[in-house]
């Protein structure tokens, strides 16, 4: 094999170590952490809790740039690195979220990954900042939304290397030519259990070697000793 030509990141406890949405929930976490916790397992589908965490917590604007500031403070280690080292050596990189756009971008400016490569959920405000909805018809609301639209980016240049950490990262393993589950946030069960290749340092910096050194995936390996 090449070298890993495109590269696509989850956000939320992979590139960030935080999840976004339990952050916005504020006074709701003891009913919104359960819900995203089963989601990301695979316990429940995505779209069971999507829009219900959303009408519970009804973000404003302000609290999409608060916690889009949030993400960035808490970038993962070497999440700098690995993408400016990437875009060096002209890999393709894309940012893709089931979270909500306008606090992704921020860490997409961050790591200077453009924004038309930032694919999440969009969100609509009132005009004074009020949360109005969110698009129900993206992908990224449901399970399997993020292979549909992996398949939608097409033709991205392969071989196509994939790192998340939940159960939806885990659906697009199809589709890709390698799925690296990021245990470093967080380690889920099925995740570790079936990913191609696992790193369990809470560093994103093993990326860049496993990018382009050009190794065939090896499944369950490791970077732990």
């Amino acid at each position: 094999m090449t070298r890993f030509r495109t590269v696509l990141f989850d956000c939320d406890t992979t590139l960030s170590a935080m999840e976004g949405i339990d952050e916005l929930a504020r006074e709701h976490r003891d009913q919104i952490v359960p819900l995203t916790e089963a989601a990301m397992r695979g316990e429940v589908p995505l779209e069971s809790v999507y829009a219900r965490r959303l009408d519970i917590i009804r973000p404003t604007r302000a609290d999409l740039e608060r916690i889009g500031r949030m993400y960035v403070e808490r970038l993962v280690p070497g999440a700098r690195e690995v993408v400016a080292g990437l875009t060096r050596a002209g890999v393709d990189v894309h940012i893709i979220s089931g979270g909500l756009r306008p606090a992704v971008l921020h860490v997409a400016d961050a790591l200077g990954v453009p924004p038309q490569k930032v694919h999440a959920v969009d969100i609509r405000f009132h005009d004074d900042g009020r949360f109005a909805g969110f698009d129900e018809a993206s992908p990224l609301t449901r399970d399997g939304g993020k292979p549909a639209v992996i398949a939608a980016l097409a033709p991205l240049a392969r071989p196509v290397m994939l790192v998340g950490d939940g159960n939806t990262d885990l659906d697009a393993k199809p589709v890709v030519d390698c799925f690296v589950g990021f245990a470093g946030v967080v380690a889920r069960p099925r995740v570790v259990a079936e990913a191609h290749v696992v790193v369990h340092e809470s560093s994103l910096l093993p990326i860049l070697a496993l990018a382009l050194d050009g190794s065939p995936p090896a499944p369950q390996h490791s970077t732990a000793p």
